[in-house]
């Protein structure tokens, strides 16, 4: 996210804040009655969602626990800044928070650093984690068989499409893609019939981040074999796999993209704020036809988001990323997902804890769901009509579960991530052929890994 679908005190700002915890004296447990709860900030200034579901839920803990009090450290920044400034708080008892909020393809690299805690004392005894699907609490599970993090949703990934700019390209309002050539086809008949429109957005290159590599790479990659395998993983020898292929023919749908020009300008793709314009500019004001995105849009179009867009269900459609050659099951989607974790180095865990079951109850997570657009992990939440009818696309994003995959989310990941970017980056800018980018991964691999690959 939430590839999502996804706070931050800019560096200046963090390192002040890292400041003002130390003169505290005993960093963030300095008060046993003070709480206080680390999370990413939108870097658009409109979006309060999370903000706004935050205060609700201190209000409520404050009013059920009297003499406590929580206070919210927001972390404003786009994503790989947020990763960087929430490792550098975790290191120090003096400056990490009580309560943190992680994505899940970077818990097992702050697991295995030692920086969180392992929650299950805590969840045998909270009744409400038998509510929750069994994937969504792998993805906070370490290699050592203990959870360390309550997931607050999960996300899956999609085509989403103009209906405008569809009619002005002569394309069907009921698009559905059986191919990749199926997804180019379209955004070539965009660019030509609509000039000033860019026909498809893809994510790209290292300043968007995790972004690049699973709302568009990794959504290319799972959709090359029939899903019988883990294309990135191989969990029998548990070794990396080597760019074969489905990675190359990735990195060559990738290139075609920008060589036919029929993505943003490299520039505008390479910005890492890209997605803020994609949500708040170019989707709504009709100046993109087709984006390769996630189910967690809706949230920066709801009333009080700042650029409300209520008509959104009906001016844009929604399809399947299809296979690469249709091949089954036809459909491909990627998920993911964040948790709330306490770290290692919290000073006040127990009323950490209490914090998350009070987040964590029916009401106040069916309202998260809904507000940030999310996929419901709670099964009571999920078979709760209420749930599906409380937003168009709820219904079609959750329909993808059953087609979705996860991130080998081990802890050489993160490495691997950065190394699929640099790889992407390449032939987006052209500096790279589709041969090269792939060799400079396996290289790259080999370090991320301690050459710890398999051919395949």
């Amino acid at each position: 996210m939430p590839v999502r679908p996804t706070a931050v005190i800019l560096l200046a700002s963090a390192l002040t804040a890292a400041a003002t915890l130390t003169a505290c004296g005993g960093g963030s447990g300095s008060d046993p009655d003070t709480l206080k709860v680390s999370f990413k900030q939108s870097t658009d200034n409109s979006i309060k969602v999370m903000d706004t579901y935050l205060a609700g839920i201190k209000k409520q803990f404050e009013k059920a626990n009297p003499g406590k009090k929580v206070e919210l450290v927001p972390i404003k920044a786009p994503d790989a800044e947020y990763y960087t400034k929430l490792q550098q708080m975790l290191r120090s008892p003096k400056t990490a928070p009580d309560l943190v909020y992680e994505d899940t393809f970077l818990i097992n690299s702050d697991i295995t650093s030692g920086y969180l805690k392992p929650l299950d004392p805590y969840l045998a005894k909270w009744k409400d984690w038998g509510q929750f699907i069994d994937t969504a609490k792998a993805a906070a599970r370490g290699e050592d068989g203990k959870t360390y993090g309550v997931p607050d949703g999960t996300d899956t990934r999609g085509l989403w499409f103009s209906k405008d700019v569809f009619a002005k390209a002569g394309l069907p309002a009921d698009w559905q893609p059986k191919t990749w050539e199926d997804v180019l086809d379209a955004a070539r008949a965009i660019k030509e019939k609509a000039p000033d429109v860019i026909p498809l957005n893809v994510y790209t290159g290292k300043p968007v981040g995790e972004a690049a590599t699973m709302q568009t790479f990794e959504m290319l990659l799972y959709g090359t074999n029939d899903g019988s395998f883990d294309p990135l993983y191989d969990k029998s020898s548990k070794k990396w796999i080597t760019a074969g292929k489905g990675f190359k023919d990735s990195l060559a749908f990738v290139e075609t993209v920008f060589k036919e020009k029929l993505g943003p300008e490299v520039s505008d793709a390479l910005d890492p704020n890209v997605g803020t314009r994609v949500r708040g500019e170019w989707l709504p004001q009709g100046k993109l036809g087709i984006a390769l995105d996630g189910s967690w849009l809706p949230q920066d179009w709801l009333e009080g988001s700042g650029h409300e867009w209520p008509e959104w269900s009906k001016e844009l459609g929604l399809a399947a990323m299809p296979t690469q050659q249709g091949q089954a099951p036809g459909k491909v989607s990627m998920s993911g997902g964040w948790t709330w974790s306490i770290p290692a180095k919290a000073a006040n865990p127990d009323l950490a804890f209490e914090f998350i079951k009070t987040m964590q109850t029916k009401a106040n997570a069916q309202k998260w769901y809904v507000a940030n657009s999310g996929i419901a992990v709670r099964e009571d939440v999920a078979s709760d009509p209420a749930y599906a009818e409380a937003q168009p696309g709820i219904t079609f994003f959750t329909g993808l579960v059953e087609h979705t995959h996860y991130r080998p989310a081990y802890p050489a990941y993160p490495k691997v991530s950065t190394a699929i970017q640099e790889a992407m980056e390449g032939v987006t800018t052209g500096d790279m052929s589709v041969q090269e980018a792939a060799r400079a991964y396996d290289e790259a691999l080999k370090d991320a890994t301690d050459n710890q690959v398999v051919e395949k």
